[in-house]
């Protein structure tokens, strides 16, 4: 059965700007965490850098001509801080700031809406070495890039956000230490993830200032849990895992304070506020960007062994990565979002799916990926009819590309991009999309 979308829904694609421009010291852009940490050796699984990544800083008018053919009329990117302000707090870069002005003007000829993302993780290596988020000074020094950028492109671009998934560039990048800058500390980790909600409340009335007509929101990642059985335990450790992983950072955007479990859980790791921090996390935002791929199941070590499972993993389409597609979660996320916090606008800013594309005769067949696609983009209009505020749907990712500590060995793209050539092609799933955003419905 066809599935019809709103008028107007946004049909677009997603990248980062160290994912896909390459060009690491080109006309005069600094050094980011991301070199630092891809040039340290066994951090990236390849062994590779952002350098060339896709090219893109080169390309880009290509890549503008490639949305258009797979039907993309809104585009997701970010701006890379190190380009725009090299030191982080000090000189700014013409040329960095020329070259994303010219994207969104060939974006705009091309009639694609742009959506900007002004930190997607690459924080000058020089305010890392002062402290990086877990220094109160980078969020002056953020206040500063993002207030230059806005000023420089505010009068073009008309959607913004803060910031890409909190939670990864706290827990993940300071906690766990998978990312950039590599650290393994609860407590920098939490101290960053605070400074960054204070910068997102502090950043939100100074772009609506520069750009009144301007839509602001922020990107969190969240990983819906489930209990792997029906044991107590289980159940306790979904509800931890909800507040760590989901309400940490969505909670005190929308004036419910930091978590208590949580906060409890984290004991003296907890981070210090600051008189008037809680209120100005709290800035009205005009939408929340939702990134989403997979549930969580858990199960806690000490549950009882024959406690019944009541939950099983999806044993179809599985992803290299070994992440579960299991679409109706995304609709769970999506109602949950809109019933309990009545935001204004939801948007999906990623999902997408990693499979092991083949060039087959010039051609990549990605069956598996439209598959994953579709299922999840075929929730969204019965959610949509029971009230969800939901305006776009943005698949990760435009191209294949530079997919962090993985390297370029992770393919989410609805593009084949070459490592060695960089030559681009459009895979099967890139031919359905544009079907799809062509008859604004699903289709087979």
């Amino acid at each position: 059965m066809k599935k019809e979308f709103p008028k107007g829904f946004r049909w677009g694609t997603a990248t980062a700007s160290f994912q896909i421009e390459g060009a690491t010291t080109a006309d005069g852009r600094g050094e980011s965490i991301w070199d630092r940490f891809a040039a340290t050796p066994g951090k990236i699984l390849t062994g590779e850098t952002g350098d060339p990544a896709c090219e893109s800083y080169y390309r880009y008018k290509e890549d503008v001509a490639l949305m258009k053919k797979i039907g993309a009329n809104a585009y997701r990117f970010s701006i890379a801080w190190p380009r725009i302000i090299p030191d982080g707090d000090g000189a700014i870069n013409e040329k960095g700031l020329a070259y994303y002005s010219n994207l969104v003007d060939e974006l705009l000829a091309a009639g694609i809406e742009p959506f900007v993302t002004l930190y997607h993780w690459d924080l000058p290596q020089a305010l890392q070495d002062k402290g990086g988020w877990a220094n109160r000074a980078t969020i002056d020094a953020f206040l500063r890039y993002t207030e230059t950028v806005v000023e420089k492109l505010g009068d073009r671009v008309k959607n913004w956000m803060t910031h890409n998934e909190p939670w990864c560039i706290s827990i993940l990048s300071n906690e766990i230490g998978a990312h950039a800058p590599g650290l393994r500390d609860t407590r920098t980790a939490l101290a960053v993830a605070h400074n960054l909600l204070v910068s997102h409340g502090r950043a939100v009335p100074l772009i609506r200032a520069r750009c009144p007509d301007a839509k602001v929101g922020i990107v969190l990642n969240f990983a819906p849990a489930q209990p792997a059985t029906d044991s107590p335990e289980d159940a306790a450790a979904v509800q931890l895992h909800h507040e760590k992983f989901n309400l940490w950072f969505l909670d005190p955007i929308t004036g419910r304070g930091y978590p208590k479990g949580a906060w409890s859980a984290y004991g003296d790791a907890v981070p210090e506020i600051l008189d008037g921090d809680m209120g100005v996390m709290t800035a009205p935002i005009d939408f929340l960007g939702v990134n989403f791929y997979s549930r969580s199941i858990i199960h806690d070590e000490s549950s009882p062994r024959n406690a019944k499972i009541i939950n099983r993993r999806n044993p179809r389409n599985m992803m290299a990565r070994g992440w579960e597609v299991y679409p109706k979660t995304l609709a769970d996320l999506l109602t949950w979002l809109h019933s309990d916090y009545n935001l204004p606008e939801l948007v999906v800013t990623e999902n997408g799916a990693m499979y092991d594309d083949v060039v087959w005769n010039g051609e990549v067949h990605d069956l598996a990926r439209i598959e994953y696609i579709k299922a999840h983009i075929s929730v969204l209009p019965d959610v949509i009819e029971k009230g969800v505020p939901l305006t776009g749907y943005f698949c990760w990712s435009l191209m294949d590309n530079f997919e962090w500590a993985q390297g370029t060995r992770d393919r989410f793209g609805l593009i084949y991009v070459d490592v060695e050539t960089q030559e681009r092609i459009i895979k099967d799933s890139g031919k359905w999309f544009a079907r799809v955003a062509a008859a604004n419905a699903v289709v087979d």
